[in-house]
This record gives structure tokens, sequence and C-alpha cells, in this order.
């Protein structure tokens, strides 16, 4: 399996571990809908072939298990376990085993400064089904986002962003909170939407492998549609 159904691309498989680039409006797992085609749906078919696996005990098993996961419209890298062994040691070291997390994304406007950090505590608000933020302890989570403009245009930026922590909706609460929102997410405050989804792309993961120590890197470049909104 490279390209499949729904546009998820395989980047990489062994017999622990599934790397894939998962394309915008395909949800990482099921809201519990019968039926819902995910990612993890689609990987689990391509498992259930029996083909990967490390060992026959780990083959009868044949199931993947979620590392972390992406908002249903934003793209790019995610990573399965084929084991729970596996998603143990990746979810509980993965601040260690995180090299590098970059994401790109198209903003309304451009910021007034090239690059900077963004910091602030999030919190998760069930009722709102909204993260709000605060330069204040609210009882969120501390978060800091590094972001670099890379191409300003009139009316859009095409900035790059990488993670110091990896909370919910972060960099979209971030990027309202310097008052240019992601293209497209109007939760958190955009006012067009150009390419019919959020404008938001997870380009860059690198990590080590949990058994071999083994640095994987995976780019997977900036999507078309956002060069083609910031290319005048």
């Amino acid at each position: 399996m490279r390209k499949g159904r729904n546009g998820l691309e395989m980047l990489y498989e062994d017999g622990s571990i599934i790397v894939a680039d998962k394309p915008g409006g395909l949800l990482t797992m099921s809201t519990g809908r019968e039926g819902e085609i995910t990612a993890y749906s689609i990987l689990t078919d391509y498992v259930r072939s029996g083909r990967g696996y490390r060992d026959r005990k780990q083959e009868e098993r044949r199931r993947i298990f979620i590392v972390h996961r992406l908002d249903r419209d934003t793209s790019g890298v995610i990573v399965f376990a084929k084991d729970p062994e596996t998603k143990y040691a990746l979810q509980e070291d993965w601040n260690e085993i995180v090299l590098e997390r970059k994401y790109v994304a198209v903003l309304e406007g451009t910021p007034a400064r090239q690059e900077g950090t963004i910091a602030s505590y999030l919190r998760d608000n069930p009722k709102s089904m909204k993260v709000s933020s605060s330069m204040t302890d609210n009882g969120g989570k501390y978060s800091v986002t590094h972001y670099r403009v890379i191409r300003p245009a009139e009316d859009y930026a095409l900035v790059e962003f990488e993670l110091e922590t990896g909370r919910k909706n972060q960099i979209r609460v971030h990027a309202a909170d310097i008052g240019h929102p992601v293209a497209g997410d109007r939760k958190y405050g955009a006012r067009t939407n150009p390419i019919r989804r959020l404008a938001l792309h997870a380009r860059i993961l690198s990590f080590r492998h949990p058994y071999t120590g083994e640095t994987l890197t995976f780019d997977t470049g900036i999507p078309r549609q956002f060069l083609k909104l910031t290319s005048g």
C-alpha cells in the first residue's frame, strides 16, 4: 500500500510502526458513527492482510494502535503502532523521542514580526468545544509555539510552525492569538476559507525509532494549494 483509499499515503512501515501522510478531511479515528472511514480504519483493513508483522503472535493480532492524532482538516505525517508495547514506548517518551516536528499553515494576513514565539496556557473547554488561551495560569497547560514567515502575500502568508509542546489545537489557537488565524479556521476567528478546509499541514516529523534508535525523518513538503494561495 502506498497511496490508498481516500488519499492516505504510506510513508514507512516495519514490524513495529506505520507512518502515513493523512489528507485533509479524513478523521484519524472514528467519532462513533457506524461505517465511518478514518485513517485508522483504512490502515486496519490493510494490516489485516497479515503483512509486515514481526512474529506469528503479532500477526494473529492484526491490529494497529494510535500514537498521536491530527484534526480531521489537518493533513500530514501521522504515526501508528502495530502492538500495544510499541504504542506505550512511543507515547511515554514522546517528547524525548521526537527530534523535530514542524507544520506549515496559510494565515489570514501577515504577522508583523517575521518570526517569533507564542507562549500561553491552553485550556480545553468541553462545553464550547474550543481551547481557550491565557497569558496567566487558567488551569490549562503551558504551551509554546515558534513560528517563521516563509512567504508573505497580499491577503495571506505561508508560515512555518515548530511545536515545543503538543497541545490540542495549539497552532490554531496561537495563530489566532497573534491576530492571524489559520485560513479556513472559523472556529478560531478566520473569515475566509479559500481551499475549503483548514489550511494546516503537519509537514515534518523526525523521531528516534523506539527499538533500533535509528532516526527516522519524514518531510511531506508544502501542499500546492498553500503555495498557490501565497504566490502573489
